[in-house]
């Protein structure tokens, strides 16, 4: 019954660490209003969820390859719940903040639950598995939106917290019932200054870029701070290369998949944030301002529940595509699908059912992406390797998901004139120009890598063979 159920309740978990980890994009103009903070400074109750999530990730991974994979996620599970709670209490803005950076903790699960999956399920379903873990985490944002919206707009912006909490209340009970043990495993040492130096070298570089607009560009300030945090990841590269055992393995990204999953999760991670945050708030946008629709966070929400569908009805089309074109087109084109929906944002948002249309399109592009990511990774690496190799791809798609949401404001707030709240209509029009860009750069990188990747080797090797014989290979 246990293993029956693991699957599921797995799937149930990257859906609720979603919801959870999203809460603050649909209310960011409703928590501006209710804090009495500019809207700049409301996007930070996103951003920071994915900063902490960034460290989190390959913290939680690197403990779940070993004998503590249970205790850690269900340690993770409460660490989430106190947070909830934490930013449901009406503490104010800081309390609030501090509330969704230890949300931030619970994105590190996926890469968790992949893990299990691994080890625990056979066969085809493995993998089927795999891929929908990878997608889930991409379609509970687009389910959640709405129902936080519900919630916040009948029973006020912490009720939306406070269903977080409820969810993962639930989340954590089911996974005490079915999570197995993995007491076998080898236990290594915490790589906790390697954490350090990648936490401090993200939050730097976060704030330069959220920041930037208010420093100026070329102030002493941003590159000052920049410089640091682009100094502080140089450290963390070379500790994470010369000591035995690393927060996350670097040397495994020599492998061509591993690579082409990391980079292409990075870029699309900025992609899907920057035209996320940029829908949410556009539609809320009063017509006064000259654009925008005047919704309510309910109709946001419900704006971005194609973007859940679609991205669920691509974990069946990227198999399709994969048998009909090529596994190492499913990148690229997923891609430019996205790409079709960033375009369809830039000229076309003059009525809402045309953002519903974006959405829905955005959802498949972004699910054949991420489905096909994790299926490079297990298939290239050792099965003790799984937790870590998917959690550093986990840290770059959640670096890109901060990335995408500073950068959004940051354009923005270039674009909004002193002395008002709201930006100029041509804010939106740079913001959609820089994504359509960033999603050409990802198809152009995941397409160069995998032809890179083909032409430079001469024979098969164990990232080509199925998921199950991949160990046998390297035995060999």
């Amino acid at each position: 019954m246990r293993e029956r159920c693991l699957v599921p309740v797995l799937v149930f978990l990257g859906m609720v660490v979603a919801v959870v980890s999203s809460l603050g994009a649909p209310l960011i103009p409703t928590i501006a209003r209710t804090e009495g903070v500019p809207l700049a400074e409301a996007q930070w109750s996103l951003t920071i969820t994915f900063l902490v999530g960034a460290v989190a990730t390959p913290t939680l991974g690197r403990l779940a390859d070993g004998p503590y994979r249970r205790p850690v996620v269900l340690m993770a599970l409460v660490v989430v719940v106190a947070g909830s709670i934490l930013a449901a209490l009406r503490l104010g803005f800081a309390a609030l903040l501090m509330g969704r950076g230890l949300q931030g903790v619970g994105l590190g699960l996926t890469s968790l639950a992949i893990a299990v999956a691994r080890d625990h399920v056979s066969g085809q379903r493995a993998r089927s598995a795999i891929a929908l873990l990878s997608v889930t985490a991409v379609a509970g944002v687009g389910l959640g939106y709405p129902l936080t919206g519900l919630i916040a707009q009948h029973l006020g912006v912490h009720a939306g917290f406070w269903f977080g909490a409820a969810v993962t209340t639930v989340a954590l009970g089911l996974a005490a019932l079915v999570i197995p043990s993995s007491r076998g495993r080898q236990a290594h040492p915490l790589d906790v200054v390697g954490a350090a130096l990648l936490g401090a070298a993200l939050a730097g570089l976060l704030l330069a870029l959220s920041e930037a607009a208010t420093w100026g560009w070329a102030s002493g300030r941003l590159l000052g701070t920049t410089g640091g945090a682009l100094v502080l990841l140089g450290m963390w590269i070379r500790r994470e290369l010369r000591i035995a055992y690393p927060l996350v393995d670097l040397r495994l990204l020599r492998r061509r998949a591993v690579l082409t999953a990391d980079v292409t999760g990075l870029c699309a991670g900025i992609g899907m944030y920057l035209l996320l945050s940029l829908v949410t708030r556009f539609v809320q946008t009063p017509p006064s301002a000259g654009y925008g629709f005047g919704s309510s966070v309910v109709v946001a929400g419900f704006v971005l529940l194609p973007f859940s569908l679609g991205s669920v009805a691509a974990s069946r089309v990227a198999p399709l595509l994969a048998r009909r074109t090529s596994p190492d087109l499913v990148l690229p084109i997923g891609s430019l699908i996205f790409l079709i929906a960033m375009l369809s944002f830039a000229v076309a948002r003059s009525s809402l059912w045309m953002a519903f249309f974006t959405m829905g399109v955005a959802g498949l592009g972004v699910g054949c992406t991420f489905a096909a990511m994790p299926g490079l990774i297990v298939r290239s690496v050792p099965a003790h390797e799984t937790g870590s190799a998917t959690s550093f791809n986990q840290v770059l798609r959640t670096v890109g998901y901060s990335a995408g949401s500073a950068l959004s404001a940051t354009i923005l707030q270039a674009h909004t004139p002193v002395g008002q709240a709201l930006p100029q209509g041509s804010g939106y029009d740079a913001a959609a120009v820089v994504g359509c860009g960033v999603w050409v750069v990802t198809a152009v990188v995941s397409f160069g890598l995998t032809r890179w990747g083909s032409s430079s080797r001469s024979g098969p090797s164990a990232e080509d063979v199925p998921l199950p014989h991949v160990e046998a290979v390297r035995a060999a």
